[in-house]
């Protein structure tokens, strides 16, 4: 199974990645959760686990990534406006992974600023 699905996104419950799922099983796009009933017995182990993902046969993922994309929650700032890319306007920017080199982070990431990335161009700002 593993040589033939890619994890396409990881969420925290799994009632997300349902819908997503369900979304791309409309598209004809063959996807399985994995962990899912793992954090549905105890979701508190989340994130020890890393959260429910979501694989995609390997012949579909390029048209999943695309489906991905167009539905995927995207950053507002605190009035609920629309953030956009410092380099190229978009306005599909995700929450950037964090940067954990720092000692202090790694022992308190709450004290890390969080940063935004463009899903288009791969900006960080």
């Amino acid at each position: 199974m593993k040589d033939s699905h890619t994890v396409l996104a990881v969420f925290e419950y799994s009632t997300e990645a349902q819908i997503t799922k369900t979304k791309l099983e409309s598209e004809d796009i063959r996807a399985i959760l994995a962990d899912e009933k793992t954090i549905d017995t105890d979701p508190l182990l989340s994130q020890a686990i890393g959260g429910v993902k979501l694989l995609v046969h390997n012949d579909d993922f390029d048209k999943a990534v695309k489906i991905y994309n167009d539905i995927r929650a995207y950053r507002k700032d605190v009035n609920g406006n629309e953030v956009h890319c410092v380099n190229c306007n978009s306005t599909r920017v995700l929450m950037a992974p964090p940067n954990r080199k720092k000692f202090l982070y790694m022992l308190f990431p709450f004290f890390e600023k969080s940063k935004n990335m463009c899903n288009d161009c791969k900006t960080i700002f």
